[in-house]
């Protein structure tokens, strides 16, 4: 039966919940960055809502597993490692909707509702969506193209491999000691974006020309540092990132239809010729 998430009340998603005998429900929907405040509004924040009390209205009290974002943590200084005790602070509309929507769950979970929120950090792999940084590159590699015009990639992030997610996800559907709780789900270190971007341009064997500039694209969030204490996640989940970035960008670009090299025999070679 088709639901429209964004109009569903509590009633309305009980409802489904029940008609399905739904033991765990994962809420991965969300708008991103290509959307505007009222549709981030309507999906980050009013539907966690939402969900997390028809899901304590549910029979059997499935278990809600809700995907937040590191962006609602907002900027740390560089270097550090922010644990969930951090005071979130975030300074984009995409970040503070999305901590509303977590708030949201957490409050549901401490009148009882079966609730974990999963604080994902920068998302990558097979699937990226195109507005996304490693998206963009992978389309144009994928095209031929020989120039891409960015802003100025001065960002760290912190970067998991999206089925590095999805195990978290399932680890986190039948954790007892998660319920309740917000967890953090990230790659274990800040990636450099400019390291990135040349690591795909280098896995993909082809020639790309990066221009940064000023005026290239919006700047998404002014956060310059982003690392996440993943340490929670190893304790009540039982759960590490288990891919490399370099598996995570060659999967992706695997995807979009570039056969990628060997990262390991462009290190080897490229190591010989500096010697």
């Amino acid at each position: 039966m088709p639901l429209d998430l964004g109009r569903a009340g509590p009633a309305g998603l009980a409802g489904l919940c029940a008609d399905t005998g739904a033991r765990v429900v994962v809420n991965a929907a969300g708008a991103v960055w290509g959307g505007g405040e009222r549709e981030m509004t309507e999906l980050n924040t009013d539907l966690p809502a939402r969900l997390a009390e028809a899901v304590a209205d549910a029979p059997g009290g499935p278990r809600l597993v809700h995907l937040g974002s590191a962006y609602e943590y907002g900027p740390s200084p560089p270097g550090t490692a922010i644990g969930e005790d951090w005071p979130p602070a975030p300074v984009t509309v995409y970040g503070r909707t999305k901590l509303r929507g977590s708030q949201a769950v957490v409050r549901a979970a401490e009148r009882g509702a079966d609730a974990v929120v999963l604080r994902v950090s920068v998302a990558c792999g097979p699937g990226a969506p195109g507005v996304s940084l490693p998206g963009i590159v992978a389309a144009h590699l994928a095209a031929g193209r020989t120039e891409l015009r960015l802003a100025p990639l001065r960002a760290h992030r912190d970067v998991v491999d999206v089925r590095d997610v999805a195990d978290a996800v399932v680890a986190a559907a039948d954790a007892p000691a998660a319920a309740g709780a917000v967890v953090n789900i990230g790659g274990g270190g800040a990636v450099p974006m400019r390291r990135l971007v040349e690591l795909m341009i280098t896995l993909a064997g082809r020639r790309l020309r990066v221009v940064e500039e000023g005026g290239a694209e919006p700047a998404r969030s002014l956060d310059l540092w982003q690392l996440l204490d993943i340490a929670r996640a190893r304790r009540v989940l039982g759960w590490s990132p288990r891919r490399s970035l370099e598996d995570s960008l060659r999967d992706l670009l695997t995807a979009v239809g570039v056969r990628s090299s060997d990262p390991g025999r462009l290190f080897r070679a490229r190591d010989k010729d500096r010697a």
